[in-house]
């Protein structure tokens, strides 16, 4: 098996993304899964470019995008991504879009097809907070998320895909009071056990 693992650069003013940092550190082999590293712009249009890209020269079996969410205690497997981009700040390239469709010919939305209970259930047995997410947001992660299942649903009908959302890393909320946070070695811990329970539910 093969999964393809993406994490996005810094955005929103942050110097680091806990997203990039902790798939740097994830391990290149899960449960006999080979994982592939694809990193992403905070840009709309080429965050799906790049991820697409990568799906279409890996060839992978699962896709699991991972994305910042900045206040969240938990990390969020993600439920759904809508057809929506509304940007409450510019990207990295001072795109602001406003109520635009992510694709004209997509569905209203796309559900995640990663076993997302299961990813939580194992995220807590390995010590780290977790619970589903029922939105996405309508920023890059939800552009991404959506753009990833859009694909799937039109071109690689024996793959999976779906988006997992991190908190803040200690060092990003020094100056950010009673805003959670968590290390990057709980990050890391969380994908590798969303990882494990992709695994065991495929196999």
């Amino acid at each position: 098996m093969k999964v393809l693992l993406t994490g996005f650069e810094p955005f929103g003013g942050e110097t680091v993304n806990p997203a990039q940092l902790a798939v740097e550190a994830v391990r290149d082999e899960i449960k006999g899964a080979q994982i592939v590293k694809c990193y992403v712009p905070v840009v709309f249009g080429k965050a799906i470019d790049t991820v697409y890209e990568a799906m279409k020269e890996e060839k992978p079996d699962v896709v699991l995008c991972i994305g910042q969410a900045g206040g969240r205690y938990e990390v969020t497997p993600e439920r759904v991504a809508i057809n929506c981009d509304d940007g409450r700040i510019p990207d990295n390239e001072g795109n602001q879009p406003v109520d635009q469709p992510v694709f004209a010919d997509g569905a209203p939305a796309y559900f995640s097809t990663l076993p997302i209970k299961k990813m939580v259930e194992y995220i807590k047995a390995a010590g780290v907070p977790a619970a589903v997410s029922n939105t996405a947001g309508t920023y890059v992660c939800n552009h991404l998320m959506y753009g990833v299942r859009y694909h799937i649903e039109k071109e690689f009908p024996n793959m999976i895909g779906g988006f997992m959302h991190v908190p803040f890393l200690h060092e990003q909320v020094l100056n950010k009071k009673e805003t959670a946070s968590l290390s990057k070695e709980d990050v890391v811990k969380a994908i590798e056990a969303a990882i494990e329970a992709i695994v065991d539910s495929v196999n």
